[in-house]
This record gives structure tokens, sequence and C-alpha cells, in this order.
């Protein structure tokens, strides 16, 4: 079954590599109409998953992660149509140049080809994934998991009718249709069909998919995100930035995990910042320097491990700690981080310089939100995922970040070491 279905998303990625934007677009229109038609039924099919997720113990993240509503629908149906109005980035020429001997030299966007993405828990990764490879010119085969099995199965049926009405081969966007691990095995050894594998998921999974696969994998571990309240840090701005980095959805990779705080302001700042994140939920896990603040400030917390600060929570926790100075800031992150999202809030453009070009991360932040690390916070209108790695694709990846590139090279009888004719 997984060869068959490899074998079809190659046979399909050469086609819809030079179907027209038009083609694409209106796939993508149709995928938008039909996604609000059979919003009843896929609604049926996630209530199933999520009674069966939380009767199976699944955590609160993850539950929230797979329920689906008439909004969330609606939202997801908006965002393939963003897509629509994005630029087709295939047949893009990204440098030309003219050699001596006349050769014209062309570097022009290509897709990757067959895109195999592997996620957990979130059904809109199934409708996000299907968009943007095809808008990319990419075959896409899709492996969720198995606590949204019914409710990507009624996703993979809306794609399916929506490419058979535009025209295009609705091979060019396959789901694995069962959850047996075995199944992924098998796709993972289809390097002369699949060129590119991309998980989404807790650090377990990717694990799992970088350790198994022959082919080539875009991949984030974790997300272990920090804010960094400077010594010339503004106390109002301090205060916003670490509640929403920390509290506005804690579920997600995008979230501050780590909390920490230059001696000069930790006085001041943070038994403001942790009594507000006390208050909204969050468990303060501290370093003995930053307990002995929060203790005298009558605030409380537990005692931070030192693996407490390199844990990727994804819910209301963070753990705190003092640093004498930026460059111990920077040495903390770059030690304890993930290379996903850094944040330095300061009044001081030199040090904020100082603080991004250092920070070895995908997205470094100055005075805003590790949260605006998105496809659709950055313009991209959607993300097939966010990487950490330095090849090919870096932080969000988005359309242009789907493609590849070759040269096409145009002549009028040029030999080497001879003149054109």
């Amino acid at each position: 079954m997984i060869l068959e279905i490899a074998q079809k998303a190659r046979k399909a990625s050469l086609e819809l590599a030079v179907a027209s934007t038009e083609q694409k677009n209106r796939a993508l229109r149709a995928i938008a109409k039909n996604l609000r038609a059979a919003a009843a039924e896929i609604l049926a099919e996630n209530k199933l998953d999520v009674e069966k997720a939380a009767s199976g113990g699944l955590s609160k993240p993850m539950l929230e992660r797979l329920a689906l509503s008439g909004e969330k629908i609606e939202s997801i149906a908006k965002g393939v149509e963003a897509v629509i109005d994005l630029p087709d980035p295939v047949g893009a020429v990204l440098e030309k140049t003219t050699r001596p001997n006349g050769l014209e030299i062309s570097k022009v966007s290509t897709p990757i080809g067959v895109i195999a993405i592997i996620y957990e828990s979130r059904p809109n990764v199934t409708i996000d994934c299907a968009v943007l490879c095809l808008k990319s010119g990419n075959a896409a085969i899709l492996r969720g998991g198995s606590e949204a099995f019914k409710t990507n199965m009624a996703l993979a049926s809306v794609i399916s009718k929506s490419l058979a009405e535009s025209g295009l081969n609705p091979d060019c966007v396959q789901i694995i249709p069962t959850s047996d691990r075995a199944a992924l095995g098998e796709l993972l050894t289809m390097r002369q069909y699949v060129n590119c594998v991309i998980p989404r998921g807790g650090e377990g999974l990717i694990k799992f998919v970088v350790e198994t696969s022959t082919i080539p994998v875009i991949k984030h571990y974790k997300g272990v995100c920090t804010v960094y309240l400077d010594k010339f840090a503004d106390e109002k701005m301090s205060d916003i930035l670490a509640i929403d980095s920390k509290c506005q959805r804690p579920s997600v990779c995008n979230a501050a995990e780590n909390l920490i705080v230059h001696k000069d302001c930790a006085q001041r700042l943070l038994p403001e910042v942790a009594s507000k994140l006390a208050q909204r939920g969050v468990e303060l896990r501290a370093s003995a320097r930053a307990k002995d603040i929060l203790d005298k400030a009558g605030i409380p917390c537990k005692e931070a491990t030192a693996e407490d600060f390199q844990t990727e929570y994804t819910d209301l926790i963070i753990s705190i700690d003092v640093v004498d100075s930026l460059q111990q800031a920077i040495d903390f992150i770059n030690t304890n981080g993930s290379g996903h999202s850094d944040l330095i809030v300061t009044n001081d453009a030199g040090r904020a310089q100082e603080f991004q070009n250092k920070v070895d991360s995908s997205t470094v932040y100055w005075n805003a939100s590790t949260r605006f690390t998105d496809g659709y916070e950055f313009g991209l209108g959607a993300e097939i995922g966010i990487s950490t790695d330095k090849l090919h694709a870096r932080g969000p990846m988005g359309l242009r970040e789907l493609c590849s590139y070759k040269y096409k090279v145009c002549g009028c009888g040029q030999t080497r070491g001879k003149p054109a004719l």
C-alpha cells in the first residue's frame, strides 16, 4: 500500500510541477468551499476522535490541539483563501547571468517534488500542508496521528473531492489510511519516490523519524524559547511580553519556557512579572538565585533543576534564572535553548543588536513576543512547519521554503574552450 501511494505521488508530482497558477488556485478555492460545506460531517468525526482521546488519557494541551469547532473550520478555510492570494513561487527567476562566452544561465525556483508530512494531533495541519504543497507544486503524502484519524480522513475526503473538481490529479495529496506504525516505517524508506520528510509533533516522534528515515528530514526537535529581561528593559513591556510569550497559548512550540533576568534589574522586575505569571496559573520553577528574590517577595515557587531549563513544557510552567551580563544571557540561551525563538526586552539598541547577532536561533526578537514565530504572522499565508535546521530552510517554512531550484542554461552552440558558433 505504501509503495503504491509513493509511486502515485511521484507521478502526480511531475504533473503538478507544471500546473498553472490558476489551476492550483482553482483547487484551493474548491478546498475552501468544500470545507465549509462539509463542516458538520468533519465536526462529527472530530467529536469521536476527541472523546476517544480524552478517555485514553491524552493530555489537556494535546486535546486542545485536536479539537475543532465551527469557528476553527472557518479559520482554516480563510487560511486556504489567504494562500490563493500569495505569489506562486514556482518558476521565479532567482538569479540570471550571461557568461563571457554568451551562455545565459538562470537559477529558477522549482518544486521539491514529493513531500511526506508526519504530524500529531492538530487536524488543521492536514489542510495547511496540503494547501502549501499544492501551491508550491509539490505532491504531499500526509500521515496524521492516530488520535485524529477520523478527522483527518474526513478532511482528506474534502481534499480529494476538491482536486477532482478542479481537474488536478487527486494523487497530488494522499493521506495514509492507517494508523499502523509499520506503515510509517515503510514510508520513511521510500527515497526513490519521496524527496523530503517534515515531522511535526513531539520530540519522541521527531527523533523516531530522524533515526528511521533514509530520506532528508527538515525538523525542529522542540521549542525551548527564552525571554530575557535586560538591565535596560522597560517595566511595562517586560510584563506584557513575558506574559504573552508564556500564557497566550502555552501548548505551542513558540511559547516561552524560560525567563531570565539581568541581575541589575532583577529586584525591580522579577517579582512583578513572576506575580502576574502566577496569577495566570503559571507554575514557577526558579534557580536558587531567582528563588531567593521570589521568596523575599512572598511569591511561591519551586526550585528549578538544570534539566528544567532545557525542557519544553507546553503547559503553564516556566523556569526562571538571574544572569550577571548580556553575554551570560546569550550563553544561557545557546546552551539551554533549542534554536527556535528567543527574545530580548531592552531599550538599548546596541545590546539588542548584539543579542540578535549572537543568539544562535532561527528567530531572535527584540521587544516583541515569541508567539509571532508563525507562518501566518510572518506573512507566509500558512506554514508547513518551523525548522531549526540550517540547511535549505530555517524558521517558519512557507511557499518559498518548499521549493528547490534548477539551472536553465541557454546557448548557441558553445562548447568548453571554444567560442559560440
